[in-house]
């Protein structure tokens, strides 16, 4: 296709808009808690419903998208999710705004599958695929990071719920654009919808977060185990029944092969730590530093940089490096900058926690980049998106657990401590250990699961009834 280069800048506006609306949040907080009246519970929902809906539902879009078309999902969800973000900026209380925001991760949760899809159908070269990939990955890993700078920027002279109808205009030029250089790209036989498979699914991701969530902020109370076993539950049956099904949502059996499974792994693990924490950084600089929204927006700006520029590298290191070493490395990257915020308080300086920043941010655009190109390259374009699905649903389980896991760690070090501004410090720098542990203990397991599979041994023979004697083995 001609213009292929142009449809990726398209595409990278869908990606870049879903990374945005997941970390905005972050620096309208404070504004939010004040205007609305929400409590630290409602704080968390409103943070992590978005990434809870986007991981419930990414698989289901991605093989809707198979089905009907990438490109008529991709422009139909781009506009619901213009007219969220428009119900999302105008909601009246606390509980409105965890409604918006939703609806926000149903229509984001048809975008990210299809942007990536479209993607593999548009670039047939390996070569010229995983420096898309690549470009894709560093917009989506940029977008993350920059929502604090964007969102501190407009609460400079706006009202909170400005961070989400800076999407409107976005949108608009990613829907005129997409309707002219984007082609359609769907499975040509695509079999019937397997709607209990789309059930089972959504109920066995979201009760499994839910528990997780309420679990480590509450207590394992009777109602959050029986969360958590209906969702191992309703998963066990959706594996089972998409072994069964001719016409499956997802290909299970990819998980057989343990490279597929090492680089879904490694999207979850990576974004463990890092959501959390640039999400309560933010705030943290806010309320504990005194620092404007735009200038700690401005503060995390070394991880955005850091995103963008790795992310577009990271396909040529692919080339040269071995994926367990390219994948694996960034886990490590992560998480010694993770463990450098071990010490944080109120009077660390901003160097150190810069510094920091940008190492994350590079971890971030290497391990997504290289990580999604594998996923998407281990099956044919026409099931592309149930494959995104898969990928992107492991990158959102990842945030959402983050926030909930360590933001319930920051919440119940503020609480214990005295609720102080060295309390919250100290929140963060515990969660920032717990990360760095996570990500380093990742790193080992990825590096096992991707080990090189030993050759078989050339089978033993010897010579029978041959003059020169047996030949040795």
């Amino acid at each position: 296709m001609r213009h292929r280069w142009l449809a990726l800048g398209v595409l990278s506006l869908g990606v870049l808009l879903i990374g945005v609306d997941g970390t905005v949040l972050a620096v309208a907080t404070p504004m939010i808690s004040k205007d609305l009246g929400a409590t630290p519970t409602q704080i968390l929902w409103i943070g992590d419903i978005y990434s809870f809906v986007l991981a419930g539902l990414l698989i289901t879009m991605g093989s809707l998208g198979d089905r009907i078309g990438h490109k008529k999902l991709l422009l139909g969800s781009a506009t619901a999710f213009a007219l969220a973000s428009v119900a999302t900026s105008y909601a009246p209380t606390a509980e409105g705004l965890i409604a918006a925001r939703a609806l926000l991760g149903v229509a984001g949760a048809s975008l990210a599958p299809s942007t990536l899809a479209l993607i593999r159908g548009l670039f047939a070269s390996a070569r010229e695929r995983s420096v898309a990939v690549g470009i894709w990955a560093s917009v989506f890993a940029a977008g993350t990071a920059l929502g604090p700078v964007v969102g501190g920027a407009l609460l400079e002279h706006f009202w909170w719920g400005s961070v989400f109808l800076i999407n409107v205009p976005v949108i608009v030029v990613l829907v005129v654009g997409g309707a002219v250089l984007l082609p359609e790209l769907r499975n040509p036989i695509p079999g019937p919808w397997d709607l209990l498979g789309v059930g089972l699914s959504l109920a066995g991701i979201l009760g499994l977060v839910y528990a997780a969530k309420q679990g480590v902020a509450h207590g394992m109370h009777a109602d959050i185990v029986v969360a958590g076993l209906a969702g191992a539950a309703a998963l066990t049956l959706f594996v089972r029944r998409q072994l069964k099904t001719p016409h499956p949502l997802i290909d299970v059996r990819l998980f057989s092969n343990r490279r597929f499974s090492g680089v879904v792994v490694t999207n979850t693990l990576t974004v463990l730590g890092p959501s959390a924490l640039l999400y309560f950084l933010s705030q943290y600089l806010q309320l504990v530093e005194g620092y404007s929204p735009l200038q700690a927006g401005l503060a995390e700006l070394p991880a955005a940089v850091a995103a963008m520029a790795f992310g577009v590298l990271a396909g040529v290191a692919a080339r040269y490096w071995s994926q367990r070493a390219v994948l694996a490395t960034p886990l490590v990257v992560i998480g010694v900058a993770m463990g450098s915020l071990t010490t944080l308080s109120p009077s660390t300086t901003y160097p150190q926690i810069g510094i920091a920043l940008f190492g994350i941010g590079a971890g971030l655009g290497v391990a997504f980049a290289v990580a999604n190109d594998v996923v998407i390259a281990s099956v044919p374009p026409q099931n592309a998106g149930a494959a995104a699905g898969i990928s992107e649903t492991a990158y959102e389980l990842g945030t959402a657990l983050g926030i909930a896991l360590l933001g319930s760690v920051i919440w119940g070090v503020h609480r214990g401590l005295g609720a102080t501004h060295s309390a919250f410090a100290s929140g963060l720098a515990v969660a920032a250990g717990i990360g760095s542990a996570l990500l380093l203990a990742s790193a080992l397991t990825v590096w096992i699961l991707l080990k090189p599979a030993t050759p078989p041994a050339t089978p033993a023979y010897r010579c029978v009834n041959c003059e020169e004697g047996p030949v040795p083995g």
